[in-house]
């Protein structure tokens, strides 16, 4: 069960991340609609990277898996709060609330093995 939400997870946090740091124009217009400058909105891209690097490393290692989840709650947790602030209803917000339930998923599987 871990190891599949390791993977999960770690898809989850590369397909965003891949469309921000390729510049996919959906993101763009989405940090256009967040007013997010675009530079600034590319490092979540980095970051989300970072939390699958992460969440694959606590295959090896737990808590670094259990900090990169836990960093991606809390990014996610940011988005929704952008979501809400842009006037965005469930539709919009969805992916980041699916994401934000495989993060809580793998701290729980994590902190119970």
């Amino acid at each position: 069960m871990f190891t599949a939400l390791s993977f999960v997870l770690a898809a989850a946090c590369l397909v965003p991340a891949l469309g921000k740091l390729l510049s996919h124009p959906k993101m763009l217009a989405a940090a256009s609609h967040f007013g997010v400058p675009w530079p600034r909105y590319r490092l979540i891209g980095a970051a989300e990277v970072a939390a699958a690097a992460g969440a694959l490393a606590g295959l090896a290692w737990a808590p670094l898996g259990v900090a990169a989840a836990s960093g991606m709650a809390l990014l996610l947790l940011g988005a929704l709060t952008v979501h809400r602030r842009a006037g965005d209803g469930l539709p919009e917000a969805a992916p980041a609330l699916v994401a934000l339930g495989v993060s809580l998923a793998y701290l729980a599987a994590a902190l119970t093995r």
